[in-house]
């Protein structure tokens, strides 16, 4: 395990800005695939794990019309979600940084409105152990936990979500039960 301040310093070499088209592209990928098809526009929203530059909260709330709420432990760490409901809740290259990741799937659903929507995006890890140990994500010291659609699959069961997408590589939507 690494400390705080390691994991915060690292982030901090992150230079992911609204004006990257590649990080744009890579986010209106996500919003494309996990979110659009599953989750009415024009709603209220929690980008939990936003990091120092909200571009996906950006987005979300300038081109679909989103009324947006951002979290970050460390860039945006007031609780603001904290009582309330959203009908959509993203987390971004977040789930793998989770020392108890059922705990925050729990308070995922917790947050979720009636027809609420959680979409995560994590890279699902491989199958066999020897590319699991040459992994570049595994070797990223921040990431501890990690995932493939049977685990997302189990979570949802354990938690009491359904898992209405999944692309199988990286996006998983889930609903309320």
């Amino acid at each position: 395990m690494i400390t705080e301040a390691e994991e915060l310093r690292i982030y901090n070499l992150h230079e992911n800005t609204i004006e990257d088209q590649r990080y744009v592209d890579y986010f209106k990928r996500f919003i494309h695939s996990a979110i659009l098809d599953y989750c009415k526009t024009g709603g209220n929203g929690l980008d939990f794990g936003s990091g120092p530059s909200p571009v996906l909260a950006t987005l979300l709330e300038r081109d679909y019309d989103y009324s947006m709420d951002i979290y970050d432990r460390f860039y945006a760490p007031d609780k603001i979600y904290e009582g309330q409901k959203y009908n959509l809740i993203t987390a971004t290259e977040v789930v793998e940084h989770l020392k108890n990741p059922l705990d925050y799937f729990h308070q995922f659903k917790a947050l979720l409105d009636e027809d609420g929507l959680l979409s995560i995006m994590t890279t699902f890890h491989p199958r066999n152990d020897a590319a699991f140990m040459n992994w570049h994500y595994m070797r990223e010291a921040c990431h501890i936990s990690f995932y493939t659609l049977k685990t997302m699959t189990v979570i949802s069961e354990m938690v009491g979500l359904k898992i209405i997408y999944s692309d199988g590589q990286r996006y998983t939507s889930f609903k309320l039960l």
